[in-house]
């Protein structure tokens, strides 16, 4: 069964960026997002802003596997160049966690 971005696995985070800091975090997302799309064991990447807390992002990358993510992804030149554009922003830095879909119901139209 697949779930959100029709992968079998959905990488989460919850991505802290500290205040003040919102725009120039969004103009280097907008540069990182590409940088994953060339790996192997990629189905897509959503990112919504929160309205609560808008300085609180959620990140959602599907994947083909937890392995695709932790070491096709994590090994790879591109992610030293994602963790150069991004990492210097969170505060904390963010808990990333797997998931797999249990309930799928088809969207609305």
């Amino acid at each position: 069964m697949t779930g959100p971005l029709g992968a079998p696995v959905v990488e989460h985070a919850l991505l802290p960026v500290r205040a003040g800091d919102e725009g120039a975090f969004e103009r280097a997302l907008a540069e990182a997002t590409p940088l994953v799309a060339g790996i192997p064991g990629f189905r897509g990447i959503h990112v919504s802003r929160g309205i609560e807390r808008p300085g609180t992002y959620l990140l959602l990358v599907g994947w083909d596997s937890v392995e695709a993510h932790e070491v096709g992804f994590r090994g790879s030149p591109q992610y030293a160049r994602w963790r150069e554009l991004l990492h210097r922003f969170y505060e904390p830095f963010p808990v990333v966690e797997h998931f797999v879909t249990v309930v799928a119901e088809p969207t609305a139209e």
